[in-house]
């Protein structure tokens, strides 16, 4: 490179002193030299032609460089063990596939982005309700099982015309001015009985999740026998007696109501609205304490006020 410019450089100044020399070899001076013009610029060419071709070819650097920034943006989960899950929600199917050490809340919220169902609006089962600070592998999810997602949106609850949060407002208005539900006559009856010896053993001021086993042992309001089996993959709850199995659906509940037993301490007495009265309320007594906040967060939403 040096080279070509410094010949270059030698032959325009040969060529300026040789159009421009000094007034005395006239008109035989500059024959002799009229073709010396072409040859520097053959010369001036090629030194530009070198300049362009080490400018635009790239170097081994240049190019890793270049090759670094290009990327398909799934780096992140590449290494991941994965698992493929069917989710159903409201009779639709989705194919989801999520790391297998998510937890279940990020579960929930890559369920919001395929249904536009919020995290707070759902309760999805796998075998019972879905712990959300436990990951899928410790909840034992495996390839190919299916996710059952229950659960209405917000647009849904606002058409609905008679929102169960304005039921109950209203319930616990009525409530406050009456006198305790357990020292009425109508519910007298029942607790006057005494407590029933098969009953679930209460554990007082503790919040646990519902048994795997119904809850049973319990009175209704005419003092027969009465058991609650949660079918949370069917979103029902089944109401046994001696004679019959009601299946209700949870979505039909208008609210629950409950109250602690007086002189019971770890016991409660608990009613499902099923339709749009008190009238319709089914009275349950001698609920264990533990399960009264898992009854009402099963059958409601956490979603609700209550």
């Amino acid at each position: 490179m040096p080279d070509i410019r410094h010949r270059a450089r030698q032959t325009l100044l040969l060529n300026f002193a040789e159009y421009f020399p000094p007034p005395l070899g006239g008109e035989e001076v500059i024959m002799e030299t009229e073709d010396k013009p072409k040859e520097a610029e053959q010369v001036a060419e090629e030194a530009e032609k070198c300049d362009t071709d080490s400018t635009s070819s790239p170097v081994a650097g240049d190019a890793k460089t270049q090759d670094s920034r290009i990327s398909n943006g799934d780096d992140a989960d590449s290494d991941r063990e994965m698992v493929d899950l069917k989710i159903i929600w409201n009779k639709n199917k989705y194919d989801l596939k999520i790391p297998v050490d998510n937890t279940g809340a990020q579960l929930k919220e890559r369920i919001h982005s395929l249904t536009g169902l919020p995290p707070s609006m759902q309760k999805v089962m796998y075998k019972g309700l879905l712990t959300e600070d436990k990951t899928l592998r410790e909840i034992k999810i495996t390839n190919g099982a299916k996710i059952m997602v229950v659960g209405s949106t917000i647009n849904d609850v606002l058409a609905v015309n008679t929102p169960k949060e304005v039921i109950q407002q209203e319930v616990k208005a009525e409530e406050d001015k009456k006198e305790p539900l357990c020292s009425q006559k109508q519910h007298r009856k029942v607790l006057d009985k005494g407590k029933p010896d098969d009953i679930m053993a209460s554990v007082k001021g503790t919040k646990e999740r519902l048994p795997t086993v119904p809850l049973s042992g319990m009175f209704n309001k005419s003092g027969g026998k009465v058991r609650l089996t949660f079918k949370l993959e069917q979103d029902q709850l089944w109401i046994g007696t001696k004679e019959r199995t009601e299946k209700v659906p949870m979505g039909s509940i208008k609210n629950v109501v409950s109250e602690p037993i007086e002189e019971q301490d770890g016991y409660y007495m608990m009613a499902f609205q099923l339709g749009p009265t008190e009238a319709s309320q089914y009275w349950v007594y001698w609920v264990p304490a533990q399960f009264v906040d898992a009854i009402k967060d099963t059958v409601l939403g956490k979603w609700q006020y209550f």
